[in-house]
């Protein structure tokens, strides 16, 4: 079910009563027996365990139409006899694996070679595992028996995960980790670090700190700079309108065919017009001359104009002679 953990089996009061009659692989796949599903059991250290482990699971589940998954995970004693030091001990790989939503059911302290017992027990049809030869306990294969009874399904390994590959990846990054966890809060006597390095790796802490809080005044910084660049370039343009518009402007009215030079010209041609009065036409005819005014006599000058100088005077005196001589 996927809305509890799975049961452990000796825990269960869900046996498998139906009777365990021996079935091929053919048979399985075809969906028989009817009447139970196949019973496949997939077996493991399951040490910290991830998306690799998942895979294989998944696959053992999903081996035939209608079948029941059981997980066997072998003890911390086992463990340590034949394979070295786990990272999570049992009872953390136990709940780990009841909460993979593939497995139906977990049988702890499985054992390290499947026995015909064992099998029995479990009535066990297929063991999943992955066909490369796995050699442990004195044998070069220990599902070398299984393989020839012909109860054997292979899945495939899941590249680039594995248990070994996380340790490998702390023990490579251990001082990352142990400066990590100090900061959070673990004694030196719980990482087992010594007095030295944990002096050297609170140092580095303070260094990080410090570190980040430079980072974080240079992109505070940078963010300001930026803000101003913007509003400075926003001024400047906007200046560069105000100015183009002002020069544009003062053209208009001082340039060379400005508002102001007509203006001007208008100005001073009215000027011009008030001090130099147009004069009267010489060539009108003496006769239409209005009879009440009598002419000057030739000799009378204008008191207003004299003759500037004698030649003129003598000009002025035979024009008027010639005028004289005219009217007779």
């Amino acid at each position: 079910t996927l809305t509890a953990p799975a049961p452990f089996a000796d825990e269960t009061s869900c046996q498998c009563r139906a009777p365990h009659e021996k079935l091929t692989i053919a048979q399985a796949r075809l969906g028989t027996p009817v009447d139970r599903p196949v019973r496949v059991y997939a077996d493991g250290i399951f040490d910290l365990f991830h998306s690799g482990h998942a895979r294989a699971l998944m696959q053992a589940k999903t081996l035939f139409p209608n079948s029941y998954l059981l997980v066997g995970v072998c003890s911390d004693d086992l463990t340590h006899k034949f394979k070295g030091f786990t990272v999570m001990n049992e009872n953390e790989r136990y709940e780990a694996l009841r909460h993979c939503r593939y497995v139906d059911e977990v049988i702890r302290d499985a054992p390290w070679t499947l026995t015909p017992e064992f099998l029995e027990k479990h009535k066990i049809d297929f063991v999943a595992h992955d066909d490369i030869p796995y050699s442990s306990a004195g044998s070069d294969d220990v599902y070398k028996h299984i393989k020839e009874a012909g109860m054997f399904v292979p899945t495939q390994r899941t590249e680039g995960i594995s248990t070994s590959d996380i340790i490998t990846r702390i023990v490579r990054d251990y001082d990352v980790y142990a400066r990590r966890n100090l900061q959070r809060g673990y004694t030196a006597k719980e990482l087992n670090v010594s007095f030295i390095n944990e002096k050297k790796y609170r140092f580095q802490n303070q260094v990080d700190k410090m570190k980040e809080k430079v980072k974080n005044v240079e992109e505070k910084s940078k963010e300001f700079v930026y803000k101003v660049e913007e509003k400075s370039h926003d001024l400047i343009q906007k200046w560069e309108e105000k100015s183009r518009e002002f020069i544009g402007n003062f053209l208009e009215l001082f340039g060379p065919d400005g508002a102001w030079k007509q203006m001007f010209q208008e100005r001073s041609g009215r000027m011009l017009q008030a001090f130099s009065p147009r004069q009267s036409p010489n060539s009108s005819p003496t006769r239409g001359r209005s009879p009440s005014r009598s002419p000057s006599p030739p000799w009378v000058f204008n008191k207003a104009s004299p003759p500037s100088s004698p030649k003129a005077a003598s000009a002025s005196l035979s024009s008027m002679s010639e005028g004289d001589e005219d009217e007779k």
